[in-house]
Parts: C-alpha cells; sequence; structure tokens
C-alpha cells in the first residue's frame, strides 16, 4: 500500500519564547520488510539555529532543535510518501504465561527491541493493580501470551469511549481507565499496563493511520492526528506483534510506524524545554492518503 502522508504542527504563544531546545519524531521510519520511506522532508519555520539529526536507544529517528534567538511561534511539517507492506495473519504460536516468563528469563540480549525493556514499569505506565485485576478477569479463559494479548486489546476497545474531549496528554492511566473515555494514547497504555502486570512485554507505537478508509467501511478512530497502538512480546517464536485497541483490530496497512518505546514518554512528537510566560495554543493536522498506482 502506497500513501502520502503530510502533518502539520503549530504552536503560538502569548509571549516570546526566548529560548528552547526540542526533539522531534514525526517522521516515519524505515523498516525493512515492514514499510519503506520513498521520500520524506521535515521543515520547520522559524529556522532553529541548531539541528541534528540522529537515532534514540530504540533506534528511532529523531531531530534535535535548538532556538537562541526569540520565536512567538513554531511550526513543523511533514511531508512524505511511504510504501507499507502486507503482513500475513499472525498464527499464534505463543506460549502460555508461564512458559512466556521461563522464555524471557533466557533472554539474553539487552538491545533496542528486547523484551525486558518493555515488562517493568516506565515514565508514563506504572503499576496499576486495578487494571491488572481487571485484565486478569477478562482475560481468565486464554491460554497463550498472544490471545491474552489480543483479548485485553479487545476488552480496551469494548470498555472505553473514544472521547478527545474527556482526557489530555498527561492524563495518568489510571484516571483515564476510570473515566473509561479517552483518545487512543490513553487506550494504548492501559492496555499495556494491562499486559505488563500480567508479565507480557508491551510497549508504545506511535504513527499515522490511514485518513480514508476502504469502500463501504467506517472511518477510523484517531485519524485526524497522530495516532497510536501496542506492541506486545508474544514469546521466541512469534515474537512481536502489535494490536490497535482503539479500533479493535491488528496493525497492518492502515498503519504506518514513527516510532517505537516504552510510552509515550519515550516517543512524544515534540519534546523539550523553552523558557517563556503566559500560556500556548496548538494545532495539529494529519492526511493519510492512498496513492492508487496505475
Amino acid at each position: 500500500m502506497l500513501y502520502d502522508i503530510s502533518l502539520k504542527i503549530a504552536y503560538d504563544y502569548d509571549s516570546f519564547v526566548d529560548a528552547g531546545r526540542h526533539i522531534l519524531r514525526i517522521v516515519p521510519a524505515d523498516l525493512p520488510g515492514e514499510q519503506r520511506v520513498i521520500a520524506s522532508s521535515l521543515s520547520i519555520e522559524p529556522a532553529p539555529s541548531e539541528r541534528v539529526t540522529r537515532r534514540d536507544f530504540f533506534d528511532n529517528s529523531c531531530v534535535d532543535i535548538a532556538y537562541d534567538d526569540p520565536v512567538s511561534e513554531t511550526e513543523f511539517r511533514v511531508t512524505a510518501r511511504v510504501e507499507r507492506y502486507d503482513t500475513p495473519p499472525a498464527l499464534d504460536v505463543s506460549p502460555d504465561l508461564a512458559a512466556l516468563a521461563n522464555e524471557l528469563s533466557q533472554h539474553a540480549s539487552i538491545g533496542p527491541a528486547a523484551p525486558h525493556h518493555f515488562l517493568f514499569p516506565s515514565e508514563r505506565v506504572g503499576r496499576h493493580p486495578e487494571i491488572v485485576e481487571w485484565a486478569r478477569q477478562v482475560s481468565a479463559d486464554r491460554v497463550t501470551a498472544f490471545s491474552i494479548a489480543r483479548t485485553i486489546c479487545d476488552a480496551v476497545h469494548d470498555g472505553l469511549t473514544f472521547d478527545p474531549e474527556a482526557t489530555m496528554v498527561d492524563t495518568p492511566v489510571d484516571e483515564a481507565f476510570r473515566l473509561k473515555r479517552g483518545v487512543c494514547q490513553d487506550f494504548t497504555h492501559i492496555a499495556i499496563a494491562a499486559l505488563r502486570g500480567l508479565g507480557i512485554p508491551a510497549g508504545y507505537v506511535s504513527g499515522y493511520l490511514r485518513t480514508l478508509p476502504p469502500e463501504g467501511e467506517e472511518k477510523l478512530e484517531g485519524a485526524d492526528a497522530m495516532h497510536a497502538w501496542v506492541r506486545a512480546w508474544c514469546g521466541a517464536d512469534m515474537g512481536w506483534v502489535e494490536l490497535d485497541p482503539t479500533n479493535r483490530m491488528l496493525a497492518g496497512l492502515d498503519h504506518v510506524v514513527v516510532a517505537r518505546g516504552r510510552d509515550y514518554f519515550d516517543l512524544a512528537p515534540v519534546k523539550g524545554a523553552l523558557r517563556t510566560a503566559g500560556a500556548q495554543t496548538t494545532t495539529q493536522s494529519v492526511d493519510v492518503k492512498e496513492v492508487h498506482q496505475t
């Protein structure tokens, strides 16, 4: 599947920002066997005093920028053409939870994709006994790690209402769980907390979602902004599997990956610090269009 992707994130400040540093993770990733970036560009206005492209610990591409001169607004634009490859349906060859724990104990790597990094509390997803107990109940009749992960993500979708007004970017996971409302970030964090609590390594994926659904199908939730979904490690044979609890589906051709990490804190599209006074307003727009090849 071939996509043209465009993103605009704009910030308007009440008073001048006289110093600022940011990390941007908004450009689609080039992932062999999963997706290919044919072309991409990132424009920044006004032009920063410093700009460095690097890779973070989890091997995501990110751009560090700094402003030395005062600015009253900033704008980040991404345009990209990405080919997303089809993946066969996941065949469940995952172990049960006891065997999964044994496989984890024998997994020697501590590289970026090692499941050990995704099993313990992270900055935005701690220990949440209420969520874990709920997860045990909804997955009580499931045995394998993959079937448990899919059941929990489906249950998050079924139990929560997509509501962009209910939560903010810093709303705690347990608060969103009690509200039973939120956006893709909340759905994903709740699923991660549930899976980790049961012993299944789980992480966060940020990316883009196709905005125009196939003919006869409903538009997917979260398509007008950057999207988020879950990745779960389902054992040595099955490896990482990605699931979208917001839309009750496995991640696939509709999902274009930007970055992967432990939670939103690792992958915020724009992250950093600035020196200013007063408030700021933010707007974001995303468009993902399928390119029909002739």
